[in-house]
């Protein structure tokens, strides 16, 4: 005779703060952080919302980005219900009326496993972090790929490590949407908008996260303020901020290691899977010491975004470009406070 699971006590403030802090800590475009978890009405469980007050219209027009940064969330808050001693089900898009709700997730239930994704990767939420500086001659090894791979698939999302053509397609097509990007001032002043002096930002990118380039123009990495001479210096101005500082060249790799992240769709549940997926490969491979840069900029682009396909791969949608690879974690990005997101 089966017997009914008993559910478990609702959430107490203080595992409410808990999860809302994992959730907060996931990744976002330019940090912007667009999300907002609301306690279910029954106390168990949590309603994730998108903050579109905090979009990034010109370098995410459709909304991609955004969800991608919710589905990360969302994974986070999968690892923080662990900790928890509770199981996550997690309904996405639950209300089609509602278009805003983009997740919603049961925590009633006691957690089946003690390790759901294979490894405790809580320790992981906290310590991830987006690495802009040269990686190490030195691949990261098959089997850990494996891993990467494995981990993406199970949310529903093909990952693959290109080969060395692959690669070379998608450094010139990232260097080309570097290129129409620092050429157009509209999106050069939201990226800078998005830059963080030292301070008590708590969101954005600061100055220190930015990151180097590549003195060789082989590994196109973000340039968020454009392309020097910024113009802005201070007292330019009565009012105005201080330019960004330019950030160091240095020798990159001389070929990086690149996967991508591909789904059969391209609308809102493509982008929270592919979300879940970021977060999941991201944490596993922070576990590993491997180390991760997103390249976003080719997506922001339809006919770039069209030709970081591979051909010979079939039908897809390649939702994320990921450089892997070993080097120092990079800067620590601020977070908005549990009280401007929980409720």
């Amino acid at each position: 005779m089966m017997r009914t699971p008993v559910p478990t006590p609702t959430l107490t403030p203080a595992e409410l703060r808990l999860l809302a802090a994992a959730g907060g800590a996931a990744p976002s475009l330019h940090n912007s952080q667009p999300w907002r978890f609301v306690p279910t009405p029954d106390g168990r469980g949590l309603a994730v919302h998108a903050d579109p007050s905090r979009a990034v219209p010109l370098a995410d027009p459709v909304g991609a980005a955004l969800h991608i940064a919710v589905g990360a969330a969302v994974f986070n808050l999968r690892v923080a219900a662990g900790q928890l001693g509770r199981e996550a089900v997690v309904r996405l898009l639950p209300e089609p009326a509602e278009p805003g709700l983009l997740a919603l997730l049961d925590l009633s239930a006691p957690a089946r496993e003690r390790l759901p994704f294979g490894r405790d990767l809580h320790p992981a939420v906290a310590a991830r972090r987006s690495s802009r500086e040269p990686f190490a001659q030195r691949d990261v090894p098959e089997a850990v790929l494996g891993e990467l791979l494995t981990a993406a698939a199970e949310e529903g999302v093909a990952a693959a490590v290109l080969e060395e053509d692959g690669v070379r397609r998608v450094l010139a097509l990232t260097a080309e949407a570097e290129r129409r990007g620092e050429d157009d001032p509209a999106r050069v002043a939201e990226s800078r908008a998005w830059l963080r002096p030292p301070g008590e930002a708590t969101d954005g990118i600061p100055y220190e996260a930015l990151g180097s380039q590549d003195r060789d123009a082989r590994v196109p990495m973000r340039r968020f303020a454009g392309r020097p001479p910024y113009g802005t210096t201070p007292g330019a101005t009565p009012g105005a901020p201080p330019a960004p500082p330019v950030g160091p060249e240095r020798r990159f790799e001389a070929l990086p290691q690149l996967v991508t992240l591909t789904t059969p769709g391209d609308g809102p549940l493509d982008w929270l899977r592919t979300g879940q997926a970021l977060e999941r490969v991201w944490l596993l491979a922070t576990a590993h010491g491997v180390r991760l840069t997103v390249w976003h900029q080719a997506l922001e682009w339809p006919d770039l975004c069209w030709a970081l396909r591979d051909p010979a791969a079939g039908p897809g949608h390649v939702q994320l470009v990921l450089r892997v690879g070993y080097g120092p974690p990079g800067a620590a990005t601020p977070r908005r406070a549990v009280e401007e997101t929980l409720g």
